[in-house]
């Protein structure tokens, strides 16, 4: 280097045949010249920094969403305390949240086509942060229902539209990083609930807790929001806003489906199942949806390897299994380990079937990616109401245990609706 700028310093003649191969000095501007191979290595560190920057933003729009969902759901025994409801009332109210999601739903595609997934997202998840602290906040009953609404229509921009930015951060990725999001919101649960559990335990107000929250989560969303994917408007303009889903898509939604009723029976029924059919003490009904939890969530995390090594139709057709395997596990043998070994099984199955459907869903090449994903959460987050009531009707008619047994039968049907999914359509 030394040499090049005593030759630079002699005059031109000596440093042009020199110099090129270090700095080029024209009105006085310095550029360094690299060589091919440095220059490679910097576009390489930079775009991997950018999609880093990328994954970690929209991973930060996933956990706003599960940590916001677990704190209004720590709180319900207190809603139900503030707003005098009975439990017929308050599962009336309970329903007005999913409804407006539902209601929703089938416009969450046409307005992502409009105006781009991240647009929606930051929408979304304002109105959904900001609706929080006004739960507790309603006066009656019937604001508290328009609140509800309000507040499941936001989750469901926010959630769609989230899923529609993992799409995109998975194409910059060679290998499958679509569940992590998802097993990102399952831990985010779990830290809402247990920031619940703080405040209920030390005697904190509904209302500050909701504002904590709230607070909170609008400071994450305003730090990560210039990270999220930018969608061009080419990409947009290439394909029509509405489009009706084709067999594929529809064959993807029910496999979907069928997981979402065996996760909406675990969320609802678990603690139920360990009180009267494994004979739980009060201070064990809670371990078999512990056991569900924590499965599932660190599952959503292994995800990833499991399919760049096999493949997603196997992931699927060995998760309907367990998921079978794991109810029969509980039905046959209600005893305390049976019982939570089965659930333990059913959380590793569901963990992988909703992310890899929706991340081949959004892949579809017939619609946009919008619309895709919506049509896919419409067929699937029907399981998730409605197994529920239905898995009360059985019970009722026959028995608790024959009810979790016919949820089994979905884990059959995830693999063999699995296997049908061409290799052209997986990931």
């Amino acid at each position: 280097m030394l040499n090049v700028i005593i030759k630079y310093l002699k005059g031109p003649d000596n440093w042009q045949h020199v110099a090129p191969k270090y700095f080029v000095l024209r009105k006085s501007y310095l550029y360094c010249a690299c060589t091919s191979r440095y220059s490679r290595m910097f576009l390489s560190k930079q775009a991997h920094t950018s999609r880093l920057q990328h994954r970690i933003a929209v991973s930060v729009f996933f956990f706003i969403s599960g940590f916001t969902f677990s704190s209004w759901a720590s709180r319900i025994p207190s809603m139900q305390q503030q707003y005098h409801l009975n439990d017929a009332r308050l599962g009336t109210v309970l329903f007005i949240m999913p409804l407006g999601l539902i209601v929703t739903l089938p416009f969450t595609g046409v307005l992502i086509n409009k105006v781009s997934s991240r647009v929606l997202m930051l929408w979304g998840a304002l109105l959904y942060v900001l609706l929080l602290p006004l739960i507790p906040a309603a006066g009656k009953v019937w604001q508290l229902s328009f609140v509800l609404f309000i507040f499941g229509a936001s989750r469901n921009f926010l959630n769609v539209s989230a899923n529609a930015q993992s799409v995109s951060v998975q194409a910059m990725y060679d290998k499958y990083i679509f569940a992590s999001f998802h097993g990102l919101w399952s831990l985010a649960g779990f830290a809402g609930a247990t920031l619940g559990s703080f405040m209920i335990t030390h005697n904190i107000s509904t209302a500050t807790h909701f504002y904590i929250v709230s607070a909170t989560t609008l400071i994450l969303i305003l730090f990560s929001f210039s990270h999220t994917v930018k969608e061009t408007t080419k990409q947009q303009e290439k394909k029509p806003l509405i489009v009706l889903p084709d067999k594929r898509l529809v064959k993807l939604g029910v496999i979907a489906f069928c997981s979402m009723c065996c996760e909406g029976t675990m969320y609802d029924w678990s603690g139920v199942y360990f009180q009267k059919a494994v004979h739980a003490q009060a201070s064990q009904v809670g371990w078999g949806f512990v056991a569900y939890m924590g499965t599932m969530t660190t599952a959503r995390f292994t995800c990833g390897r499991l399919v760049d090594r096999y493949g997603v139709k196997p992931v699927l057709q060995v998760s309907g299994c367990l998921i079978t395997a794991g109810l029969l596990t509980a039905v046959t043998l209600p005893t305390m380990a049976s019982a939570l070994t089965g659930f333990a099984l059913t959380g590793l199955g569901v963990s992988f079937v909703v992310p890899l459907i929706l991340s081949i869903s959004g892949r579809n090449s017939n619609m946009p990616v919008g619309s895709a994903l919506a049509a896919v959460s419409i067929i699937s987050y029907l399981g998730f109401l409605l197994a529920p009531p239905v898995i009360g009707y059985i019970a009722e008619l026959f028995s608790l245990r024959i009810s979790f047994l016919l949820m089994a039968a979905f884990g059959i049907m995830i693999a063999l609706l699995a296997s049908k999914i061409k290799k052209a359509h997986a990931l």
